[in-house]
């Protein structure tokens, strides 16, 4: 999860960490609250999380430990992205907690 956290933040992205043990209704209220662009988790989570048609979003589930090829690193860029490109200043978050 931590590779997934510095992704999220070297990408520009705010992070909204969930705790799988929380109840659902809590953990439905927070994904509708933050609306989140991607759902990042793992395998062994997931099942413990609700699924986006639950909370009435639809957004797309990415599991860090998915893709054991390979294939999903060759496609990311070698780069870091330009903070100014992306619009981002000191006053985007960097993290959401509940």
């Amino acid at each position: 999860m931590i590779v997934g956290l510095l992704g999220i933040l070297k990408a520009g992205g705010a992070y909204v960490p969930l705790d799988p043990s929380y109840p659902q209704e809590r953990l439905v209220y927070m994904l509708q609250d933050s609306a989140p662009v991607v759902l990042l988790t793992q395998t062994g989570t997931q099942e413990r999380l609700p699924a986006a048609a639950e909370a009435g979003l639809a957004i797309p589930v990415l599991l860090l430990d998915g893709e054991e090829d390979g294939a999903a690193m060759a496609r990311q860029a070698s780069h870091n992205p330009d903070p100014a490109q992306l619009g981002l200043t000191a006053r985007h978050l960097a993290y959401v907690i509940y």
